[in-house]
């Protein structure tokens, strides 16, 4: 529809159908049975005639169904306004992927954007328009259940994600591309470091600190062409996010550049009466209009409330015709006005979703999102060892995490069943109650064991225990796994551990009993098969980590970049008291950031400056070369830091400013270049301004955070 056709049909709305494009509500109020939504229309305040002009539905899905839904709207709609449908397609519709938090141990943005493709292609077919994902929080604190959504706690290497992940589900243009949905930066802003790890707790920080580490991976998303943004709901300077004007107008549309749809999450404005900054719904949607929200997820201040402030105030007239242009802009964007069926085909379905070439893609980024922690040459295993496979997760199939919405567990293979299509059973042991295992090893068991050449012991997390509402204040395994490796350790066997979950953990007791370790997440629909595949060498592991994994929970929150302070902690003053230090445990993460162990070795040598000076007109060119001194094909991800060694402000101890993978066959030699420009060394000041400062700086290059070359040069203004 061109714009004066658009605007004609806007012209043409009352104030009742303006305000209802600016309700979403949940699929259940759409659903036939009188009984299932009687109750909670008459809580929300909403009658039969309101019911069919809401603007927008969430969780409703499957091709069948979304365009029955969208006939019936239509029917009912004086002026044929389609009805926009959303999900939450977080990592995969059918066909799920690693999460994200894996899917960002892959340090390799294009299979994200594949991985968003795929997502797109059978959330489209389905029906749906838009998915509720990326989400491009910075996260530091492993305590925090949605960490698993998070591609981690560097903000470059979430800026290059947020950009694949919306490139993917959006494509080029969504008007002509019906295999394609649009894409939701969330939560904007800071959701990602609430007081002590607690969802949807306060968030408290800097302005200068949002900018700098929390703001450039929403603004990569929206530069990348995000048509919606969700609020968070957290506060941000004491004023929750959904109805923070200065957050949301100022900062986002102003001075962000955001020109499409912000969304609330489910129920945030009705929240805005709990956190104590409005008296009841009337303020609160007062609130959130003001704040440019243009769209309420479930909570019925909009619907009840609207209507009667604008009879008090025709200041929000103007702001609900805003609001409800940027919907009808987004509902044209997509093609709705030509097809409000867009996409939904129940015979694409059929070919689309989760079929054979869906699975294989799945079954590679798993393998490339499995991070090898531990080795001390026991993996990869062989075909011929016998392999006593134990542990609560080797017959479960739960791995698909929390956010695995139309996820089948049904159709997910448990890492038994992988095990026995690739291994001989004569070859493969259990024991098949395990209960007596967590309580001391009976003497049958131990001559099962007896003879293994290594026990598998497959633990983790249930899917329960990470994701939204699952804050946690221990993030060990449970003591009952802990208690099973310690009996399996006193064997003097090989011990293979391999972990499914949604966080980071403190694993400091696991790597004390394993000979090698596997860090899964929650893998996916082919994770089993990915593990396999990984266990025995036929897939090298590559994956790095995006988070670092604390030794104990006293850490947290732990984090590469952390600032210089004026009493660091140096390496022959380990035993002195008076520097920024802990008595009980060391400074530093179990594994950092950056770390991930292959089936070969990567050696990293003759680090090269072009110039020991950088000029703002100029480049410096940074080269390294890096070996494959091992026996095995394999993948490196060279990591690129820069240090500001003197400056205006107090600066991070490193900061990742690059990255490259390289492929090697045995024994080859490849040089890696980087070009460093005035632009990368620039940072946040006092007054939110960004720019570089004159002087020095190290540059440092190697596999994790922790190992690195250096090598410095002046920055000359």
């Amino acid at each position: 529809m061109k714009k004066e056709a658009l605007k004609a049909l806007f012209d043409q709305m009352t104030i009742e159908e303006k305000i209802g494009q600016t309700v979403q509500l949940a699929a259940p109020f759409f659903e036939e049975n009188e009984q299932e939504i009687t109750g909670p229309l008459n809580d929300m305040g909403i009658t039969k005639e309101s019911l069919w002009q809401a603007g927008s539905a969430l969780g409703i899905s499957g091709a069948e169904k979304t365009r029955k839904v969208q006939q019936d709207y239509l029917q009912h709609s004086r002026l044929g306004i389609p009805m926009l449908l959303m999900a939450d397609v977080i990592h995969g519709f059918r066909t799920i992927f690693p999460i994200p938090l894996g899917l960002g141990a892959t340090w390799n943005p294009e299979l994200i954007k594949e991985s968003a493709a795929i997502a797109a292609k059978e959330a489209a077919v389905s029906g749906l328009h838009v998915t509720f994902s990326p989400m491009v929080d910075l996260v530091r604190d492993a305590r925090w259940g949605r960490v698993l959504e998070s591609t981690g706690e560097d903000k470059y290497l979430n800026q290059q994600y947020a950009r694949a992940f919306v490139e993917g589900y959006q494509g080029k243009d969504l008007k002509e591309d019906f295999s394609k949905v649009a894409a939701c930066i969330k939560h904007f802003a800071g959701y990602g470091a609430p007081i002590a790890g607690r969802d949807y707790n306060t968030v408290e920080m800097t302005e200068r600190t949002l900018r700098e580490q929390y703001l450039p991976a929403y603004k990569e998303g929206i530069d990348a062409g995000a048509k919606l943004v969700m609020t968070s709901f957290n506060t941000i300077d004491g004023i929750p996010a959904t109805g923070n004007q200065k957050l949301m107008r100022n900062l986002l549309r102003e001075e962000m550049g955001f020109d499409g749809i912000l969304i609330s999450d489910w129920g945030a404005i009705g929240e805005l009466v709990p956190h104590g900054v409005a008296e009841d719904l009337r303020e609160a949607a007062k609130l959130a209009m003001k704040a440019g929200v243009d769209i309420e997820m479930m909570s019925p201040a909009y619907g009840k409330e609207l209507q009667q402030v604008m009879e008090e105030d025709q200041q929000y007239a103007q702001l609900l015709d805003e609001a409800v242009w940027r919907i009808l802009v987004l509902k044209n964007d997509l093609g709705l006005f030509e097809d409000p069926y867009r996409g939904a085909d129940e015979a694409a379905e059929q070919a689309e979703i989760f079929n054979g070439k869906n699975r294989e893609k799945a079954r590679e980024i798993a393998e490339k999102a499995m991070v090898l922690l531990e080795n001390d040459g026991t993996l990869p295993l062989k075909k011929e060892q016998k392999i006593l496979i134990v542990g609560p997760k080797k017959d479960s199939r739960d791995l698909l995490g929390a956010w695995s919405w139309q996820g089948q567990q049904e159709e997910t293979t448990t890492l038994m069943e992988a095990m026995s299509e690739k291994i001989r059973n004569e070859n493969i042991l259990s024991i098949e109650d395990e209960t007596d295992l967590y309580n001391g090893l009976n003497s049958f068991h131990i001559a099962q064991i007896h003879e293994a050449d290594v026990i598998l012991v497959v633990l983790g997390e249930s899917s329960e225990m990470s994701g939204e509402a699952a804050s946690r204040s221990n993030i060990r395994l449970p003591e009952n796994q802990l208690a099973l490796l310690r009996e399996l350790k006193k064997l003097n066997k090989k011990i293979v551990v391999t972990v499914f979950n949604g966080r980071p953990l403190d694993l400091t007791e696991v790597s004390n009993s394993a000979n090698a370790m596997i860090e899964a997440w929650f893998p996916g629909t082919e994770g089993a098969a990915a593990l396999v595949n990984t266990l025995y060498g036929e897939a090298n592991p590559s994956g790095k980590l995006s988070m670092s994994f604390p030794r104990n929970v006293g850490q947290v929150p732990i984090f590469y970049n952390q600032d210089s302070t004026g009493r660091p902690l140096k390496e022959d003053a380990m035993s002195e008291k008076y520097f920024s230090r802990y008595l009980d445990v060391e400074n530093t993460p179990l594994y950092p950031f950056g770390h991930g162990l292959s089936y070969t070795t990567f050696n990293f040598s003759k680090l090269f400056l072009s110039d020991n000076r950088l000029t703002k007109e100029d480049t410096l060119t940074v080269t390294v070369e890096v070996t494959n001194s091992g026996e095995r094909k394999g993948v490196e991800t060279v990591q690129l830091y820069i240090r500001d060694k003197v400056a205006r402000v107090v600066r991070p101890v490193k900061e990742l400013i690059g990255f490259k993978q390289v492929t090697l066959e045995p024994q080859e030699t490849q040089a890696v270049t980087f070009t460093i420009n005035e632009h990368q060394l620039a940072y946040t000041h006092t007054d939110y301004s960004v720019s570089s400062d004159a002087g020095e700086f190290e540059v440092m290059i190697g596999p994790n955070s922790s190992e690195l070359q250096a090598a410095s040069f002046s920055l000359e203004k």
